[in-house]
């Protein structure tokens, strides 16, 4: 394969990753070849798990994407709600805090209700309303459109957002963890943001729940392995057991800790 052909392939992946969705005639257009040349592309794309062609378009297989945020916040209740008060703990008042998307992320924002006098930076709406009744906290939002029904706001513009502060604490969450301690996401722009934050505050909190690992996201980002603490709500089956022992120190089982 030419090195052509392999890098637009590879972009028409990140691509679909991106959107979830993109027709075949937008990427002729796009890379300005034929849709002959862009059909053969998308055959030999979808002879993979990952994507699948449907009425002229090139998408993401079912098993790739996300359930809706609102039957997210509805599951596993008890454990996001140990995990948010766990991580709400290492949490001091006066803090600054990046908070990402994500129902476990808003677990911990709900946490945070007793907390005075944080400053806030959030692409989550959803978090930023659950901390709006303390007067004394400061909430800062970015600019752009809100996604719907996910009620948070993502692209070029937030990362360039994140990339102006500076925070005590990034809490985030991960679509998925796969063997090797690979978080997963199921866009590249929730990577990048992730990554942004990371990068930006002092400590990374890493929470998600038990159900996560194993689950399978095609965007790969950061590992484990890289992030100050990680909190779960429980211990997952006795496969991850050798790379939970590897974080052993920066590990934080919620379970149990719910008072």
């Amino acid at each position: 394969m030419s090195s052509k052909k392999r890098k637009r392939r590879d972009a028409i992946t990140a691509l679909v990753l991106e959107r979830g969705a993109v027709t075949v005639g937008s990427l002729a257009d796009r890379f300005d070849v034929s849709m002959q040349t862009i059909r053969r592309d998308v055959d030999a794309l979808c002879e993979g798990d990952m994507l699948h062609r449907a009425h002229g378009r090139i998408e993401l297989s079912e098993e790739f994407l996300n359930t809706p945020f609102d039957q997210r916040v509805g599951t596993n209740l008890v454990g996001k709600r140990a995990i948010g008060e766990a991580a709400a703990r290492l949490i001091p008042d006066g803090s600054t805090v990046f908070i990402s998307i994500g129902s476990t992320p808003l677990s911990v924002a709900q946490a945070l209700r007793r907390r005075k006098g944080l400053t806030v930076i959030t692409n989550n709406l959803s978090a930023a309303m659950a901390l709006t009744d303390e007067v004394s906290n400061r909430i800062i939002l970015p600019g752009g459109e809100v996604r719907l029904p996910d009620r948070d706001i993502l692209g070029n513009d937030v990362l360039d957002f994140f990339g102006r502060f500076r925070a005590d604490f990034a809490v985030f969450g991960a679509a998925g963890i796969a063997d090797d301690g690979g978080l997963l996401e199921f866009h590249t722009t929730e990577v990048r943001a992730t990554q942004k934050i990371r990068e930006n505050a002092r400590h990374s909190l890493l929470v998600i729940d038990g159900s996560k690992f194993g689950r399978q996201a095609p965007a790969l980002g950061d590992n484990v392995m890289q992030i100050d603490r990680t909190i779960i709500d429980r211990r997952p089956g006795q496969a991850y057991a050798p790379l939970l022992e590897k974080i052993k120190d920066r590990l934080l089982v919620a379970e149990g800790e719910l008072v």
